[in-house]
């Protein structure tokens, strides 16, 4: 096989798309104006059966419409500006310094689906005899509720996956697998007095303050993986109730961030804080927490937050595959990797079992932050390595 390169043209096409992509706001459930400009793009070029789902993924494929499918993930949400006075770029204005496009959301993952889209370009313009379908999926909520649009997706349309290739950041190295996620609220209970004589009461607060002192020293405790790395908690959130503020507070709340790495799971998660609260002597109660949500189609979204850790064998085909389709253009080998954070992969490869890697322009640590960029270079690298993947995989010998 040869390498495969963006025409001149289409590189142009494609950096003018993702600027009109970080452009534009698309935080989780407002992402309709891009998904509208995804469709836009996907018929402007000529990708066929261009579709929007109920939930208001994006959908389109090529190919036979018969054989082997391979789908390419991508989710058209970002997270909101925080600190806008920490940015030196204006987080909406695309702006292109020294070969890095900057803006909120341009690596995670705006960049990456930019390329997806140019990748099946590239395939139909080569006019790319293939034994199977490509499918590239468009996700909402990703950042919100990873999983959850790949689950209507799939689960409602009937489509079935034989392989997934996410393109989160990964600076064009392979994922084969992250942690899993686990979102607990953690309330403890009190009672009520006026402040001028707070013994006659029971104050939360302190009683959530050395429930997270308890926390910390479990985190010390939790379960190591020698590829995915430990376990770890993290309070995020900490609210409390009184009558006014000059009283005694009554309820305080903690929202806990879990992440599970290989053998955890809920039940693990749940009886280790359960054991501080005994252990402390507290009036609490812990429980995984709920997301609920409407998407910018109006379609009601309900999930509880549990993500599933995953890996893929490191001698997995689709492992190999990726590998050699990233080589194929990079002239270097990419690492095998893993990702630190949550993907859509807790569906298809955590739930659905569907062998699944990550491969992405940008890099992980820049996500989320402010000045957020990514490496134009990286992305054309990514629209060509996506297609020799999806001919290493689908292509007629």
């Amino acid at each position: 096989m040869k390498p495969l390169r963006l025409p001149a043209d289409d590189r142009e096409y494609l950096l003018a798309f993702l600027r009109d992509l970080v452009r534009i706001p698309s935080p989780s459930t407002k992402e309709g104006d891009l998904a509208a400009r995804v469709v836009t793009e996907m018929k402007s070029i000529g990708l066929p059966k261009v579709e929007v789902d109920p939930i208001g993924n994006v959908i389109t494929r090529i190919g036979p419409g018969e054989g082997p499918v391979l789908m390419l993930s991508a989710h058209m949400d970002s997270v909101r500006v925080s600190g806008p006075e920490s940015w030196t770029h204006d987080p909406f204005s695309a702006e292109v310094e020294a070969g890095l496009l900057y803006g909120l959301g341009s690596c995670d993952m705006k960049g990456g689906l930019a390329a997806m889209v140019y990748a099946l370009k590239l395939l139909k313009d080569i006019d790319a005899d293939l034994k199977g379908d490509i499918i590239l999926s468009c996700v909402v909520q990703e950042e919100d509720c990873e999983g959850l649009g790949t689950r209507v997706l799939l689960e409602e349309s009937g489509i079935r996956p034989d392989w997934v290739v996410i393109g989160e950041p990964t600076d064009l190295n392979v994922s084969r697998g992250q942690r899993g996620r686990l979102e607990m609220r953690l309330v403890t209970h009190g009672r009520s007095a006026h402040g001028a004589s707070p013994h006659l009461g029971e104050n939360a607060i302190n009683a959530a303050a050395r429930l997270v002192f308890g926390l910390e020293i479990l985190t010390e405790q939790l379960a190591k993986d020698d590829f995915l790395g430990p376990g770890t908690l993290a309070v995020t959130e900490i609210s409390s109730r009184a009558s006014s503020r000059n009283a005694i507070p009554d309820r305080c709340s903690l929202i806990l961030d879990r992440r599970l790495t290989l053998g955890e799971n809920e039940t693990t998660a749940l009886s280790q804080v359960q054991r501080v609260i005994a252990r402390e002597g507290v009036e609490a109660t812990v429980a995984v927490t709920e997301y609920r949500a409407s998407s910018y189609t109006g379609y009601e979204c309900r999930a509880r937050k549990l993500y599933p850790p995953w890996v893929i064998s490191a001698d997995h085909p689709l492992v190999d595959a990726a590998v050699r389709a990233a080589q194929m253009q990079l002239k270097r080998r990419p690492e095998i990797t893993r990702w630190r954070f949550s993907t859509e992969g807790v569906y298809t490869a955590g739930e659905a079992g569907i062998p699944s890697v990550g491969l992405g322009p940008g890099r992980e640590a820049t996500a989320h932050t402010a000045d957020e960029h990514v490496r134009l270079a990286d992305v054309y690298a990514a629209a060509e390595i996506y297609a020799q993947l999806a001919l290493r995989l689908l292509g007629r010998a």
